[in-house]
């Protein structure tokens, strides 16, 4: 789902083409003037990103810790398999706390990936991603808020669990990355879920429904609606559809209430949509033109 757009002619101008080892890079000091794609530049370098994050950690865990003092009878709404409508609700009778996290751009921010393929202007390549899932602990930050976010749920009881589609093959450089962040300690299969756990690949709710069993889930984050449930990305072209599902009904009630977006403009199952499927007819608007006549160098 990954992508960036290709700025590849404006950040290598004059350079050699870059090769997929990291070594064959253009110096930095080639490429660094120039400008970062906007939406990196909002999510990994802007104040306004920050405070979103922060102000979204602390709703996060105030609503959280609130919830499980209550000891609620159900879990959150969640994404499951082998469910009418794909979310349901688990009984949490004699279950912990637990809240369920995406990792990467909820967690963590993957700058030095990020800033590689801003640099070189590559598409996603999985190899690269896998080695820099397997070796970016140090370089990987923790979203702002996060860390506060996560010691405050865990100092009032709640389990803190990653579920993210990072391979499984990456569990242990994926674990020292989020301790190296301050975010924790992350165990393969017991607080820590990777794609490949299970037979579902990317899909995360045959994984929801393990972490469910065992838990009771008083909330869940991440950066993309399949973070919550499949069903929302069953169909990622559907763009009005999908906006919809989201914004009415009962799933409307749940953003903020169980349910915590984190804000990422830079990749994911958002980017689809032609012109056309953005702006419904009904959306469109132009600007009517003067009916007087252009004169130039009026008054002269």
């Amino acid at each position: 789902m990954r992508s960036v757009a290709a700025l590849a002619a404006l950040l290598l101008a004059g350079c050699a083409t870059a090769q997929a080892d990291l070594a064959s890079a253009p110096p930095a000091s080639v490429v660094g003037t120039s400008p970062a794609p906007d939406t990196m530049r909002w999510l990994y370098g802007s104040g306004e990103a920050a405070a979103a994050s922060i102000q979204t950690w602390r709703h996060i865990a105030d609503f959280a810790i609130a919830s499980a003092a209550q000891m609620p009878d159900r879990s959150v709404a969640m994404g499951l398999p082998e469910v009418a409508g794909g979310i349901a609700r688990v009984d949490c009778a004699g279950k912990p706390p637990a809240a369920v996290f995406d990792v990467d751009e909820t967690v963590l921010l993957n700058t030095g990936y990020e800033y590689w393929q801003a640099l070189t202007g590559r598409p996603f390549d999985p190899d690269e991603w896998s080695q820099w899932a397997s070796e970016g602990a140090g370089i990987a930050k923790p979203v702002p808020g996060a860390v506060t976010g996560l010691r405050r749920l865990r100092e009032a009881g709640i389990t803190v669990i990653f579920n993210t589609n990072r391979n499984s093959e990456t569990a242990s450089g994926t674990a020292a990355a989020i301790a190296a962040a301050g975010a924790g300690e992350a165990v393969h299969l017991q607080n820590l879920f990777l794609r490949g756990d299970d037979a579902m690949g990317g899909r995360k709710d045959g994984r929801r429904a393990t972490i469910a069993s065992k838990y009771c889930i008083v909330a869940m984050a991440g950066d993309n609606l399949g973070d919550f449930a499949d069903v929302f990305n069953a169909d990622e072209s559907a763009i009005q559809a999908r906006r919809a599902m989201v914004a009415r009904g009962e799933y409307a009630q749940l953003w903020g209430a169980g349910w915590f977006l984190m804000p990422n403009p830079v990749y994911g199952a958002w980017q689809e949509g032609s012109l056309d499927e953005v702006f419904p007819p009904d959306s469109r608007w132009k600007p009517t033109p003067g009916d007087a006549p252009i004169i130039m160098n009026e008054g002269k």
